[in-house]
C-alpha cells in the first residue's frame, strides 16, 4: 500500500513538471512615441524690484515704495484678465571684502518679485515696459505655456499607440508571424509640457515697445504595448 502510493506522487510530479516545461506564449513588446505642436495660449513673466541700501529698514522701504508704483502701472497696462501674484522676496546683507577671510556688512539688499499670467501674449512686451518705466528693474522667466493641455496629451497619446502598434507589426512581419491579442498597454515615461521661452525679435527702438516672439509648444506621450503573436 504504501509502495502505491508513493508511485502515485512521483506521477502527478511528473504531470506538474511537464505542464510547467510547457514553451509559454510567444509575446512581443514595442514602444511609441508621440508628438503633437501646440500654439501657446498663455504667457507667465517675474517681474521685480531690487533696491539696496544702507539700513535693512531703508532697503525694504524704498523696495516697498518702488514696487507698488509699478504695480500700478503694470495692473492697469495688465488688464483685470491678468493675475499679479507675489512670487518672492527676500532681504540680505551685502558684504564686502576689505581684507582677504573677512566679510564687512556694506549695507542691505531687498528683492520683491511679482508673477504675471496673463492670455494676452501680443500684450507681453507693453507689460515690460510699463512694469519697468514705473520702477520695476527686474525681468526675468518670461515662458510661453498652455491653459489646459489635456486635448494636447490625448492626441500625443493617439499617435504613440499608432506608433506602438505599427513597430510590433513590422517585428512580428519580421518573423513570419501576426500580432495576437492585447496583452498590456501602458503610458512610460511620459514626460509634462515643458513651457517654451521667449526670443526678442529685435533689438529694442526708441519709443517702441520691447518685441516678444513665441514658437510652439512640444506636447510628448510615450506608450509600451505588448501583444501576443501567431
Amino acid at each position: 500500500m504504501m509502495r502505491y502510493r508513493i508511485v502515485t506522487v512521483l506521477v502527478l510530479a511528473h504531470a506538474a513538471l511537464a505542464q510547467t516545461a510547457m514553451p509559454a506564449q510567444p509575446l512581443i513588446r514595442a514602444t511609441g512615441a508621440g508628438v503633437v505642436q501646440v500654439k501657446p495660449d498663455q504667457a507667465r513673466i517675474d517681474i521685480g524690484v531690487v533696491t539696496q541700501a544702507k539700513t535693512a529698514q531703508d532697503a525694504a522701504s524704498q523696495n516697498a515704495t518702488q514696487l507698488s508704483a509699478a504695480l500700478a502701472k503694470l495692473k492697469s497696462a495688465a488688464g483685470q484678465n491678468a493675475e499679479i501674484k507675489t512670487s518672492g522676496y527676500s532681504l540680505q546683507p551685502v558684504y564686502v571684502y576689505p581684507q582677504p577671510g573677512k566679510a564687512v556688512i556694506d549695507g542691505y539688499r531687498a528683492m520683491n518679485t511679482v508673477q504675471v499670467t496673463t492670455s494676452d501674449l501680443a500684450g507681453i512686451g507693453k507689460i515690460i515696459d510699463v512694469a519697468t518705466q514705473g520702477g520695476a528693474n527686474e525681468v526675468e522667466r518670461l515662458q510661453f505655456t498652455l491653459k489646459d493641455q489635456t486635448a494636447a496629451r490625448i492626441e500625443a497619446l493617439k499617435k504613440a499607440v499608432a506608433e506602438a502598434r505599427t513597430n510590433a507589426e513590422a517585428m512580428a512581419a519580421g518573423m513570419g508571424m501576426k500580432i495576437g491579442k492585447l496583452i498590456s498597454l501602458e503610458e512610460s515615461g511620459s514626460a509634462p509640457i515643458q513651457p517654451i521661452f521667449a526670443a526678442a525679435g529685435r533689438a529694442q527702438l526708441a519709443g517702441s515697445p520691447t518685441p516678444i516672439e513665441s514658437d510652439t509648444i512640444e506636447v510628448r506621450a510615450n506608450v509600451t504595448l505588448t501583444v501576443a503573436v501567431q
